[in-house]
């Protein structure tokens, strides 16, 4: 082979391989991004209750009917974070962040919730305040966000928008919880807290019936200068067989109908959500959902219109791409589903009805494979399930 032949034949191979690497980019912040590489399946001490399938539950081979809505962004991914829930807040400057949990660093991670992009981390793995360790579930109510440590047997209450710790409580009560969802009450704050304690040396065996009426706690919260105390108010959990939350994690509720929803995530009794009542805590014999989740009933959301109506938002964690269940507020029928593209195995999720210039409708959010952070736009999910428009 000639000098010159050898000079060509490498300047070819030098554009092929460029071009190669070209075409390999990672998707930008605010584009709905091709799906990320599956985040290897967690052992021991790090499994979740949704982690032990043998088989993956897919999606495309459920035959559920749905419709296809783009996500309006998708935040970058960080599989090293092992995300889990996200909760948004208002800036006294008017920004919307999303706060979302991460299980791996023990963090809370602050991204821009009308773009996606990521501005900050919090906190760090550990037992002293401020410090998390396997921080799950999260919510918002006023300037305090709430975080479940489900390593650390505890709830941590957190100012915004400093991110100080300004509580620590359920340590004395709590063995392994996860989900959480709060309100404003009496002057301070009611926060319901489930509890997935389990038995075995692995902690992956269901208790008996018998055994599950400690499966939720109630407290509340009351300001004392800059910090807050919390009163244990009740223990709960039904403890029949129609009845019992087996696996325990997403919990929502909704007031004004005095209604509390338990996300049911055991397969093999039937993944489903459970009514039980907010105030008493008592289950109301009804299920929803029984017929429809297919997969494993997760993050659970409320639309909640001025006059009433309104709209739950259930989760169906399909490995391949998550299905959002739409159920009427006051009846909970079944409305409809949506899919996104690309947004997968879903834990946690929030819905914002703040309506901005980017999300004049509001804006719903869920975490994608424990990775990223997906944002659906309230107003494309409304048109494509042909749902009413919400008086705010």
């Amino acid at each position: 082979m000639t000098g010159a032949h050898s000079v060509l034949r490498l300047a070819a191979l030098a554009l092929a391989c460029a071009l190669v690497a070209a075409c390999a980019h990672t998707p930008s912040i605010g584009m709905a991004a091709a799906p990320a590489a599956p985040v290897a399946k967690p052992t021991g001490a790090d499994r979740e209750p949704d982690e032990g399938a043998q088989h993956d539950p897919l999606l495309s081979e459920a035959g559920l009917p749905h419709a296809v809505i783009a996500e309006a962004f998708l935040t970058a991914s960080t599989p090293a974070d092992n995300l889990d829930s996200p909760a948004s807040w208002t800036t006294p400057q008017g920004q919307r962040w999303i706060i979302t949990t991460a299980k791996k660093s023990g963090e809370l991670v602050v991204f821009d919730g009308d773009s996606g992009q990521r501005l900050r981390s919090v906190g760090g793995k550990g037992a002293a305040p401020g410090q998390m360790d396997r921080p799950n579930g999260i919510a918002v109510v006023g300037d305090l966000a709430l975080v479940v440590e489900r390593d650390n047997h505890r709830v941590q209450a957190f100012s915004l928008p400093d991110f100080a710790s300004v509580a620590l409580f359920g340590a004395e009560d709590l063995k392994k919880p996860y989900g959480l969802w709060a309100q404003p009450k009496d002057g301070g704050i009611e926060v319901i807290v489930s509890d997935n304690y389990m038995l075995g040396a692995d902690e992956e065996t269901v208790p008996p019936l018998n055994a599950l009426g400690q499966r939720f706690r109630r407290y509340q919260l009351r300001r004392q200068g800059k910090a807050w105390t919390a009163t244990l108010a009740q223990t709960f959990g039904d403890t029949s067989a129609a009845g019992a939350i087996r696996i325990a994690e997403s919990v929502y509720a909704d007031p004004a109908h005095d209604r509390l929803l338990l996300a049911e995530e055991d397969v093999a009794s039937g993944t489903r959500l459970r009514e039980y009542g907010l105030a008493d805590g008592r289950y109301r014999g009804r299920d929803i959902g029984a017929e429809l989740y297919r997969a494993q009933a997760e993050g659970i959301a409320l639309l909640a219109c001025a006059d009433g109506s309104g709209y739950w938002i259930g989760t169906d964690q399909f490995k391949d791409r998550s299905l959002f269940h739409v159920f009427d507020r006051r009846t909970l029928a079944h409305v409809g589903a949506f899919a996104g593209k690309v947004t997968a195995n879903t834990d946690g999720v929030w819905l914002d009805q703040r309506g901005d210039k980017r999300f004049p409708q509001g804006v719903f959010y869920a975490l994608h494979d424990d990775q990223a952070v997906a944002a659906f736009d309230w107003g494309d999910i409304a048109r494509g399930l042909r749902l009413k428009e919400c008086a705010r």
